[in-house]
């Protein structure tokens, strides 16, 4: 079985605990929650009763998501950043999720260098000091000011903080800027989820049509778990589904499983993937 893990945003009407047992029934190894959903961290409870629930049920907490418009770093920013590691560190995660702005602004490529490194040299001594990892998230929309990993792997490496970053592989997002190289060494975090209306023209795909992975995807989620899976990367493989359709689901746990026992054979299926 493939090292599974479940973001909270494809279940996002469930509380935390109802998350962790939905993990814990298929068969996953961990969690991601989020700050930005109508249930509260932790259903409410301290951080360290939360990380220790998930641990109860031998779950890691892989990510606290997330911080927005990281590279737009202001003093809000950082009072958010510090917010949020500190929230990771006291329930165990291995990291927070850092998303880029993505409102059409600070698109320029000397601009988005500038931020960038802007952003990673605030944020890495406070990373550090908590043994955090920040979770780089590309954006593949046209509006966002960072969509290709080469860009974040070239700042990181530039700001010599390669033991703080590592990038999100968004199957979608990846999708949606052309794809591109993968860095499978510097990946932390896998997340999958599909679309599978053909009939969408790629400008018009949104976090809306993000479905459960199965044989109708458009995405090619099979062939880039294949590519980073032969480059090396042995970490979680997030599902993180935005579509209404799935979170109105009256069965997620079957569905869930389902989709995953998919792209577990599928992946299977091919001899020079190990």
């Amino acid at each position: 079985m493939l090292p599974f893990s479940i973001n909270h945003m494809t279940v996002k009407t469930m509380p935390y605990s109802s998350l962790l047992d939905t993990a814990n029934a298929i068969g996953c190894i961990g969690v991601e929650i989020r700050n930005d959903l109508s249930t509260p961290l932790f259903d409410g409870t301290t951080a360290e009763l939360g990380g220790f629930a998930a641990t109860n049920l031998g779950l890691q907490v892989f990510a606290v998501a997330e911080v927005k418009a990281f590279n737009h770093f202001t003093d809000d920013t950082r009072n958010k950043a510090i917010a949020l590691m500190d929230t990771a560190a006291a329930c165990g995660a291995k990291g927070i999720a850092l998303i880029p702005r993505c409102d059409g602004q600070g698109t320029g490529q000397s601009m988005r260098f500038k931020k960038l490194e802007h952003a990673l040299m605030q944020l890495k001594p406070l990373l550090a000091e908590r043994r955090l990892i920040g979770f780089i998230e590309p954006l593949g929309f046209e509006q966002s000011s960072l969509r290709f990993k080469s860009e974040a792997v070239d700042v990181i490496n530039a700001c010599g903080a390669e033991d703080q970053f590592q990038l999100v592989h968004d199957t979608f997002h990846h999708y949606l800027a052309g794809g591109g190289p993968v860095f499978p060494d510097m990946t932390g975090m896998v997340h999958v989820s599909g679309v599978t209306d053909k009939a969408l023209a790629l400008q018009d795909i949104g976090d809306e049509h993000r479905v459960l992975v199965n044989e109708h995807d458009r995405l090619e989620n099979i062939a880039q778990l294949e590519t980073l899976i032969a480059g090396g990367y042995t970490g979680p493989i997030s599902m993180e589904a935005f579509s209404p359709v799935i979170h109105a689901l009256t069965e997620p746990v079957s569905a869930l499983a389902e989709s995953f026992s998919y792209i577990n054979s599928a992946i299977k299926g091919h001899s020079h993937v190990v």
